[in-house]
């Protein structure tokens, strides 16, 4: 059976013995804004929510992480040793995740296990998570998914996929990990009729015609990286940055962190916490010298990385998943659509 059908009741009680096996974590209001959060009952979940603040990057990728712990007492035999700090990687079940959300973790995949280095506490907690997504019916304003390579209903990166239909919820399953959460079949589960497949379709084509695709991106990865370097676009658009680090810090795709050590007493720990490409001390080196120690060298670089560098390095679509966080909550108003559509001109003018 391809597509179940649920009232809601049903999905909330089938969560909740799915949650005697998984930790469960979904979308919850917090103040004035959703984040995701542990769930005590699957009941907590806003199923009206639009999209988090921060994305659940920070589920797989901690914004402060103990990496290693250790010991400074001069009477300790195992002084300075570095030792695992304790993790739980437990079963999770991570519950309606937007679609570019997952397609985002599927990118940083790329940066975090390779075939040279892999980071084994994202990739433990990545092959210990279920992650059901929840397609927008109504993307807002600010969403541009669809002109990179995802979409309002894409299912990559998902295990099961939750549309919301009139009456209920429509769910599909994308995995063979997905498959096996109906070992714990939903209750009062029914397959779609024919004309609720249509009407799904009519909602999928109803979201997609809201965000009009205008990124071209092959255009941009045929031009030299140097052309677009030194293009003169780059002044205007980093004439109103405060190098706050807002867009790197909500960017769902953003990787960058430091590590530092910190001590107290006799106890101290290895810490890794996000970092910002955005902050003029991100590329000082210890010899005092920084190759982008002016604005405008920052603010291309995060745009460059995400268009361009990406681009050429894997060849496989840019880095940026336009869940539009970045545009929604800039104290500036940047834009990246407006980055994109400079960009895609300038390289129309050069040929």
């Amino acid at each position: 059976m391809s597509r179940l059908r649920l009232t809601q009741e049903g999905l909330t009680e089938w969560l909740r013995r799915l949650g005697n096996i998984y930790t469960l974590y979904g979308p919850v209001l917090t103040g004035s804004y959703h984040e995701f959060k542990r769930l005590q009952d699957p009941g907590e979940i806003d199923w009206d929510y639009s999209n988090t603040r921060l994305s659940p990057k920070a589920l797989f990728l901690p914004p402060a992480e103990k990496m290693f712990v250790f010991s400074m007492d001069p009477d300790d035999p195992e002084r300075a040793i570095l030792k695992e700090a304790p993790k739980d990687f437990g079963p999770r079940l991570v519950v309606g995740i937007r679609p570019c959300d997952a397609y985002a973790m599927k990118l940083v995949d790329r940066n975090f296990i390779t075939p040279q280095y892999r980071d084994p506490w994202w990739e433990k907690r990545r092959q210990e998570t279920v992650i059901i997504g929840y397609g927008c019916n109504d993307p807002c304003s600010t969403c541009f998914c669809l002109s990179v390579g995802s979409g309002p209903f894409d299912t990559k990166g998902l295990d099961v996929l939750v549309i919301k239909v009139d009456g209920g919820f429509s769910l599909s399953f994308c995995s063979e990990r997905g498959k096996k959460l109906l070992r714990r079949e939903p209750l009062g589960a029914r397959a779609l009729s024919e004309s609720e497949e249509r009407s799904l379709q009519d909602r999928r084509a109803h979201a997609e015609a809201s965000m009009p695709k205008f990124w071209d991106e092959k255009l941009v990865a045929t031009r030299p990286l140097l052309d677009i370097f030194n293009a003169p676009f780059w002044e205007d658009i980093q004439f109103s940055c405060i190098n706050c680090g807002t867009c790197t810090f909500l960017c769902p795709t953003c990787w960058c962190f430091d590590i530092q050590d910190e001590l107290w007493q006799n106890k101290g720990c290895r810490v890794r916490l996000w970092d910002s490409c955005m902050f003029p001390l991100f590329t000082l080196h210890g010899s005092g010298h920084n190759p982008r120690s002016q604005k405008l060298q920052r603010v291309r670089q995060r745009f460059m990385h995400k268009l361009k560098y990406y681009v050429d390095k894997y060849r496989n679509g840019v880095a940026c998943v336009g869940c539009g966080r970045c545009v929604q909550f800039c104290p500036v108003n940047i834009d990246i659509r407006e980055v994109m559509r400079l960009m895609v001109s300038h390289c129309q003018c050069s040929l």
